[in-house]
C-alpha cells in the first residue's frame, strides 16, 4: 500500500483556477493528498471515483450550482463539506448547512482558519465511524481486520460482497435505498441497472444466512432497498 493511502484526501472543487491553486499550495503537506474539479458535474464523478475523506467547495459553479451539488451528495455520501464562497448572506449559510454543508467559510479567508475548520469537521466525521466489531446473533463482522463469520464459520467474500457488507454494517438498522447503494459502490452509471445489486444482496444472502430464503440479517424493504437488521428490531 503506498503511502498516499493513509493520508487525508482532499478535493477542491472551484471554477477559478487561481483559487484551486492557492488552496492546492496552502494545503499541500504531508497530511493531505489533493484533487481538483473545475466544475459540478465533474466534481460529482470526482467524488465517486476518488472517495475524497472531506471536500472543499466554491458555490458559484458554472454548471450547477454548488447547493445542488451538495444535495445530489447527501443522496449517497456522508463526506464532509466545507463550502468557500463569496456569499456571504445568512440565507446562503442557512441554506447551505440545511441541505447538508459541514461548515461554511466566506471568501476571503485566513488559511489558518480553514486549517482550524477542516481538523475540527474531520474529528467530527470520524466520531461516526462505526464501531470495528459487528455482531447479531451468529452474524460476527470484524471492520478492522475485514473478517466476516456466520453460524461460527468464517466467510469467504468477493471485494464487492464484502464492501456491499460494509456498507450496511455503517448504516446497520437504518433503510439503504436500491440508488443509495448503486451510487456507492458502482457509481452514477449504474442507477438503471439494479439487477448488480440484487445478484450481489443474493449472494451475500447464501454466504451468511443460515436459510437464504428466509432471511434474518439482510433485511429486504419492498420497492425502496435493504436494512440491515440489528437485535431488537424488525
Amino acid at each position: 500500500m503506498t503511502e498516499s493511502a493513509f493520508k487525508t484526501r482532499i478535493l477542491i472543487i472551484d471554477d477559478e483556477q487561481a483559487i484551486r491553486r492557492f488552496l492546492h499550495n496552502a494545503l499541500e503537506s504531508s497530511e493531505f493528498v489533493l484533487c481538483e474539479a473545475e466544475n459540478g458535474h465533474a466534481a460529482l464523478a470526482a467524488a465517486v471515483s476518488l472517495r475524497p475523506d472531506l471536500i472543499l467547495l466554491d458555490l458559484g459553479l458554472p454548471d450547477i450550482d454548488g447547493i445542488e451539488v451538495i444535495r445530489r451528495l447527501r443522496e449517497w455520501s456522508m463526506v464532509p463539506i466545507i463550502v468557500l464562497s463569496v456569499r456571504d448572506r445568512e440565507q446562503d449559510k442557512v441554506t447551505a448547512l440545511n441541505v447538508g454543508a459541514d461548515d461554511y467559510l466566506t471568501k476571503p479567508f485566513g488559511i489558518g482558519e480553514l486549517l482550524a475548520r477542516i481538523q475540527v469537521v474531520l474529528r467530527r466525521s470520524q466520531k461516526l465511524i462505526p464501531e470495528p466489531v459487528f455482531r447479531d446473533g451468529d452474524l460476527t463482522v470484524d471492520l478492522a481486520h475485514r473478517r466476516v463469520t456466520a453460524q461460527g464459520t468464517d466467510i469467504q467474500l468477493t471485494p464487492t460482497e464484502y464492501d456491499l457488507l460494509r456498507l450496511l454494517v455503517s448504516h446497520a438498522g437504518k433503510v439503504l435505498t436500491h440508488s443509495q447503494i448503486l451510487k456507492h459502490l458502482w457509481g452514477l452509471t449504474y442507477l438503471e441497472q439494479p439487477h448488480v445489486l440484487r445478484v450481489n444482496i443474493s449472494n451475500l444472502r447464501r454466504k451468511i444466512e443460515a436459510i437464504p430464503s428466509r432471511p434474518r440479517h439482510i433485511i429486504t424493504e419492498p420497492g425502496v432497498g435493504y436494512r440491515l437488521r440489528v437485535s431488537g428490531s424488525y
